[in-house]
């Protein structure tokens, strides 16, 4: 949990750097268009000056995770984010995973109504790091204009998505879990194909609330063997609900993502 403390303290940036948000970092929502399944796909558009990097849903001990609050959208039933692979990032000795300079998060938002004007509202809280970090708050509107038009670059971060487990070649998946003092060790084994280059997991449970340390990944013959450990507010061990487990592999500015975590 140290980790955690030391992310919220970047956050105190030096005054004398007189460093705001709109400095570093602009934003918009893109309205994209009506797809043939009444859904509708836009696009959360962030600017970052050079330098600067901003977090992945699960990002790491020291990042700050992104949230989204779309409760002030009208004609809205449901929301489902797509996001394009993160990367992978070492500073002062901590692991982040996140996006640097300019991110397009696709959104595809389901309408209550596919034959009424849908109006998009998000209030984002997120964390943005170059040398310092701070936290950032965008309120961002657009109104989804049906039929619209297909966005190439909404369109080209749809293609960047963690590619499914089977597609990836993934053949094999086991997962142990061993109770420590303050909560549990997972161990998973992956069977896929090497890629050849650094892999790093990034374990995300159903709970948020539950704390997943930076994982420590090898190779052993075929199989991903991959080992972190899960804290619940408990301090204590906890049922873990497997099916709710999922593995992100991420490597060469790719991502493979495995979703539950049997037991052998």
């Amino acid at each position: 949990m140290i980790c955690r403390t030391l992310a919220l303290g970047c956050l105190a940036a030096s005054p004398a750097l007189a460093t705001t948000q709109e400095d570093v970092l602009s934003a918009q929502l893109r309205p994209g268009w009506q797809m043939e399944s009444g859904t509708h796909m836009a696009a959360v558009e962030l600017d970052l000056a050079p330098g600067w990097k901003t977090y992945w849903r699960s990002p790491g001990d020291a990042g700050i995770p992104p949230s989204f609050d779309w409760s002030g959208s009208r004609n809205v039933k449901s929301v489902h984010i797509h996001w394009p692979a993160p990367v992978v990032f070492e500073a002062n000795g901590f692991q982040t995973i996140g996006y640097h300079e300019k991110l397009l998060l696709p959104v595809e938002v389901e309408p209550v109504d596919p034959a009424q004007p849908v109006r998009l509202s998000v209030e984002m809280e997120l964390g943005v790091c170059d040398e310092i970090c701070m936290p950032a708050s965008l309120s961002l509107q657009a109104e989804l204009d049906s039929p619209g038009t297909a966005d190439p670059g909404i369109q080209s971060a749809l293609a960047a998505r963690a590619i499914p487990a089977r597609e990836a070649g993934v053949s094999r998946v086991a997962c142990t879990v061993d109770p420590i003092d303050d909560g549990l060790r997972l161990t998973a084994r992956v069977r896929l194909p090497d890629p050849g280059l650094a892999e790093v997991v990034a374990f995300e449970t159903g709970d948020p609330s539950v704390w997943v340390a930076e994982a420590v990944s090898q190779r052993e013959g075929g199989e991903l063997v991959s080992v972190t450990e899960l804290v619940a507010p408990s301090g204590a061990p906890f049922a873990l609900d497997r099916s709710d487990v999922t593995l992100t592999i991420l490597a060469g500015g790719e991502a493979v993502e495995v979703r539950g975590c049997p037991a052998p």
